[in-house]
């Protein structure tokens, strides 16, 4: 029991300290924000989003039998419209943690979005996934 709270401390701390956005950069479709006046906020809050991956996160087989641990670090796109896009892996870990990850982060929901000067605009941020057997 001491562990499990360990373990759900500890990855909201790593994920409220470790959001991260990138680079403006334009597309011929939108423009993702690097700096926002308000951070997008997961469905459920930060408490929500932590039960969220407590309870969804599931550990693949391949990494359980070799015993693999370690951090995945996921990008994505939160869309004017809180809709979560573009995840990728910036740093994997492989035997299917990586793609665990980003099935995670897909299905996350709908967020609040990031707010600049007023407006909803799409925030690029950077989710750690921390795997610890």
């Amino acid at each position: 029991m001491k562990n499990q709270m360990f373990t759900k401390t500890l990855f909201a701390f790593i994920f409220t300290l470790s959001l991260v956005f990138f680079a403006t950069e334009s597309t011929a479709q939108t423009t993702v924000e690097k700096q926002v006046d308000e951070m997008p906020v997961p469905p459920g809050g930060m408490q929500g989003f932590t039960k969220y991956m407590i309870e969804n996160l599931k550990y693949p087989a391949a990494a359980k039998e070799q015993k693999i641990e370690g951090m995945v670090m996921v990008t994505f796109v939160v869309k004017a419209d809180g809709s979560v896009s573009d995840p990728k892996i910036l740093r994997g870990i492989g035997a299917g943690c990586d793609e665990e990850a980003l099935r995670v982060v897909e299905n996350s929901g709908t967020w609040t979005a990031g707010i600049k000067d007023g407006k909803a605009v799409a925030t690029q941020m950077t989710l750690p996934v921390q795997f610890k057997l």
